[in-house]
Order: C-alpha cells, then sequence, then structure tokens
C-alpha cells in the first residue's frame, strides 16, 4: 500500500527504517503544513518496504512517501 501526503508540505520526521513491521494507526513520520505538524498514520499492519522521501525534503500533494506490504 501506497502512503501519500495529503497536502504539500515539508517532511519533519521518519520514525520507521525500511524492514520494520508496522501496525495500523503507527505514525510513520510527520510533516509540516500550513504551519502545522502532522503525524502521518499507517493504515494497514505490514512490513516497511519503501521511504521515498528524506528528513527535509519538500511533498506536494499526492507524493508517495512510504511503501508498506
Amino acid at each position: 500500500m501506497e502512503i501519500k501526503s495529503r497536502v504539500p508540505g515539508k517532511l519533519m520526521e521518519i520514525h520507521v527504517q525500511v524492514g520494520d513491521t508496522v501496525k495500523t494507526k503507527d505514525v510513520l513520520g510527520v510533516m509540516e503544513a500550513m504551519k502545522m505538524q502532522q503525524k502521518i498514520p499507517c493504515p494497514t499492519d505490514g512490513v516497511v518496504k519503501e521511504i521515498r522521501f528524506a528528513v527535509g525534503d519538500r511533498l506536494r500533494a499526492g507524493d508517495v512517501i512510504f511503501v508498506v506490504e
């Protein structure tokens, strides 16, 4: 499953690594948008397969940040 940015912003924190097992509602990272920090929750149980951005990167709406399978 692809976890995408819903709004433009900046990736502030990443709380997981590739290979980590995650559960529904685990926080994968934090992004800043409109001067507010927003947690990025995991929508499903699985394993982190990809992290496509690094801390400090700018995100556009619809960018795939994480892939969880």
